[in-house]
């Protein structure tokens, strides 16, 4: 079918969840597995099959001013030794745990003195969302082309025993210099605009503020199988933060 991604890599995952939905639909049959491999997002991270051991993490309270700890080290480890560090400190330490990302992502862990203080996930991000959509303003055939141009932040941590104030905004700022060149190196493509949800019921989202993150709206509170028009999850604010003034006239190509 040369059934590809926009950069020419192949659509592997989607053609692979495409085969076992025909299968259980009883429209094919597809051989046995030859190698069964578990799913990170029902286990906790492992290190070579063995869970990583917490007693491994200076856990040891940090508590400074973000001059002493500077500058930081970021490093992108999706498909490298330390990604099952990344995996096992999401899981263990943010309230909503470890899933696996969808699409092209990154995951960023960022070390002071050498030492792991926050974690970063960026994924593809969602393609359908109202108050994103409208903030841009582009046609449904230019988010259809674009929309990989994108990069959504599902997962930020700093870990519980950091606590350095403007941290959290500092690691923004650093992250929005740096993730479109690394995008690119990886995926074949720059990004030009990203984007969060933030639950106000449970948080402000002060530090995407503090970094310039525009809030764009609120979500519908309906999933994308929601069968009306009722919400069936909590409403969260929509942010964003552009890469480039021209991320509108970039997006709006067709």
């Amino acid at each position: 079918w040369g059934w590809k991604q926009a950069n020419g890599a192949l659509r592997d995952m989607v053609c692979r969840g495409l085969l076992l939905e025909l299968e259980r639909a009883g429209r094919l049959e597809l051989p046995p597995a030859r190698h069964v491999h578990r799913n990170p997002s029902t286990r906790r991270a492992t290190d070579g099959g063995k869970a990583l051991a917490p007693l491994l993490l200076d856990t040891t309270p940090l508590e400074t001013s973000l001059r002493t700890i500077r500058p930081l080290e970021f490093q992108q480890v999706r498909r490298t030794p330390e990604e099952p560090l990344f995996n096992y400190l999401v899981a263990q330490y943010h309230p909503l745990g470890y899933t696996r990302p969808v699409g092209e992502h990154l995951k960023y862990l960022v070390y002071a003195a050498g030492r792991p203080i926050a974690c970063v996930a960026w994924s593809s991000a969602p393609r359908h969302l109202g108050a994103r959509d409208r903030f841009i303003g582009w046609s449904a055939e230019a988010r259809r082309r674009n929309i990989r141009f994108l990069a959504y932040n599902p997962r930020y941590l700093i870990l519980p025993w950091v606590r350095v104030p403007h941290l959290a905004s500092h690691v923004l700022g650093q992250m929005a210099r740096r993730i479109a060149a690394d995008w690119e190196r990886i995926y074949g493509h720059p990004i030009y605009f990203l984007e969060t949800f933030v639950d106000p019921e449970r948080y402000r989202g002060t530090c995407y503020r503090a970094a310039n993150w525009v809030v764009m709206g609120r979500t519908t509170g309906r999933g994308k199988n929601c069968p009306n028009k009722r919400p069936n999850r909590s409403i969260k604010e929509v942010l964003g933060y552009p890469l480039t003034p021209r991320f509108r006239e970039l997006l709006a190509e067709r």
